[in-house]
């Protein structure tokens, strides 16, 4: 298992902090929210990592040379133009080869068992992807998941709105008393969702969507399991977000 990790952007809701440095290398506790990330992913056992570069690349390359010092083969790749999370994967293809990876955003920070446990459900079945979801999160602001009684994916709406959401409602799709599902932003694919990615057409935001690929592969009928987060899950989204993390343990 592999994994590449989309660091490109800038983060334009963090404001004047990430005017000379990319969000990803903001610090939570005196150390980089990537190098979390990485140290996770390694501690799960997923030491060759590509991160996917761009805004201030220099730095994020600097800093993780080789990825020696985290026991990690560490490599890179830039993206020039920041046309959305639908074909930044495609720039780590050669990296991946044939082998399944994870895909992780740099911003999203998990305890390093979540991996182990995405590694586990995605090794016990016929998957072509795992998607890992949590409830109680705003769906307007991310993306929605749909899943059946063995918890793999069914549908996929990035960010409904919310007369979409009270649709659902009534459409059956979301039922009383069960939760819906906020899409969590960590990954599990085999190679064959490159044939969906490199088949994307912009969304109306006019940006290639991972989402859509996700619901292009469904409506091949590859199957994709569904992961649910347990304990910490985080999007540092913003700098509120960034300030409260300051005082929180992230070993425990």
């Amino acid at each position: 298992m592999k994994a590449v990790i989309l660091a490109a952007g800038k983060g334009t809701r963090m404001r004047e902090l990430t005017s000379e440095v990319p969000k990803p290398m903001l610090k939570v506790n005196g150390t980089p929210i990537l190098e979390h990330i990485v140290a996770g992913l390694v501690q799960a056992g997923i030491d060759q990592i590509c991160l996917i570069t761009g805004y201030c690349a220099d730095s994020i390359e600097a800093h993780f040379a080789n990825g020696s010092k985290w026991n990690a083969t560490v490599s890179f790749v830039r993206q020039l133009v920041q046309d959305g999370t639908g074909r930044a994967p495609e720039l780590a293809r050669s990296f991946v080869g044939d082998d399944p990876f994870v895909l992780t955003y740099g911003d999203i920070l998990v305890k390093a068992e979540t991996y182990k446990k995405m590694v586990d459900r995605f090794s016990n079945g016929a998957f072509s992807g795992l998607v890992t979801v949590t409830p109680g999160q705003d769906v307007t602001q991310g993306g929605i998941n749909f899943l059946d009684e063995q918890f793999n994916l069914k549908k996929i709406v990035e960010k409904p709105t919310a007369e979409q959401v009270r649709q659902y409602r009534e459409d059956g799709w979301l039922k009383p008393g069960q939760p819906i599902w906020y899409n969590a932003g960590i990954y599990i694919f085999r190679p064959v969702v490159f044939q969906f990615t490199t088949n994307l057409h912009k969304s109306p935001r006019g940006e290639y969507e991972l989402p859509d690929a996700i619901a292009a592969m469904l409506k091949a009928n590859h199957v994709i399991a569904g992961q649910e987060i347990a304990g910490r899950w985080i999007d540092v989204r913003d700098p509120e977000v960034l300030a409260a993390l300051q005082e929180e343990d992230l070993k425990n």
